[in-house]
């Protein structure tokens, strides 16, 4: 009897060291020193810098969506493609956040610049992001709201901040970060960034006196197409998210051309505050 109470307790103990031991290799996925990020863009060129430093890079479908996972130091990443829009932002914002355990989102791209100090190149990191066509037209323009979740019945922000610390993390990477110089009316010269407003609506801007409504009526600096509408999803799903936008042209009747110039440099300089960011959580 006193032989089957020991052979009893040392396999308990065993199978005890094996559910720890289970547990911890389980668990380390999404450990402290690991996170799952994804980065997402509206177009191909916007990631296609960072993608080329992903290790281990595998392409897998979503719901027909193309994504590409992998790491960037020890920390396991998914990239997607959203389209152009804010619809099909949230479209693959709420696909990324029902596949995968997510601790993060960050939307990286270009934009239109609107604060009229800034040029074509410069960094808006989204500390508070708005949709800039939503609410209610009167004589007097655009008297903005925030629609209800459908699920709590509460109203959303009109101005949806970023995670703080995801935003404390960017601060931290915009002061040490090196950016490719860029060659622009006033000469060569290192793009600056800053912490401020991102506009979001279905329209690509063109138009000075639309530039100076924007930046009177909401204080943007930059405008896009899709970052508040990924910003309502991830804050009515409780996911940490970011915005950061590089300039590609400044929201006038030049902008289609200012555009084709510098889309491609800007992309890959958001893409390098995103890295930067990744690799120190």
């Amino acid at each position: 009897m006193n032989f089957i109470y020991k052979i009893t307790k040392r396999s308990s103990t065993l199978l005890a060291l094996l559910l720890i031991v289970l547990l911890t290799l389980c668990g380390s996925t999404y450990g402290q020193d690991n996170h799952t990020i994804a980065v997402m863009g509206a177009f191909s060129e916007e990631l296609s810098w960072i993608k080329s430093q992903v290790e281990q890079p595998e392409e897998q479908q979503v719901m027909g969506y193309n994504l590409t996972t992998g790491t960037v130091a020890n920390n396991d990443i998914v990239l997607a493609l959203t389209g152009v829009g804010k619809v099909n932002a949230a479209i693959v914002t709420t696909l990324i956040i029902e596949h995968f355990q997510i601790d993060g989102i960050i939307f990286s791209g270009v934009a239109g610049g609107i604060n009229p100090d800034l040029l074509p190149g410069d960094i808006v990191i989204g500390k508070t992001t708005i949709q800039h066509d939503l609410g209610k037209i009167t004589p007097s323009g655009i008297d903005h709201f925030g629609v209800r979740s459908p699920f709590t019945g509460v109203r959303n922000p009109v101005f949806f901040p970023a995670d703080s610390a995801l935003l404390n993390l960017a601060r931290v990477v915009a002061n040490q970060i090196g950016l490719e110089k860029i060659q622009t009316s006033v000469g060569l010269s290192t793009p600056r960034i800053i912490v401020g407003t991102i506009a979001t609506g279905d329209a690509f801007i063109t138009s000075t006196p639309k530039k100076g409504e924007l930046r009177e009526s909401i204080k943007a600096d930059a405008v896009e197409m899709e970052g508040a509408a990924v910003a309502q999803v991830c804050y009515q799903f409780d996911v940490p998210c970011l915005i950061i936008r590089a300039l590609s042209d400044k929201s006038d009747e030049n902008a289609m051309d200012d555009f084709e110039r510098f889309y491609s440099i800007a992309a890959k300089n958001a893409n390098r505050v995103v890295l930067e960011i990744i690799r120190n959580l």
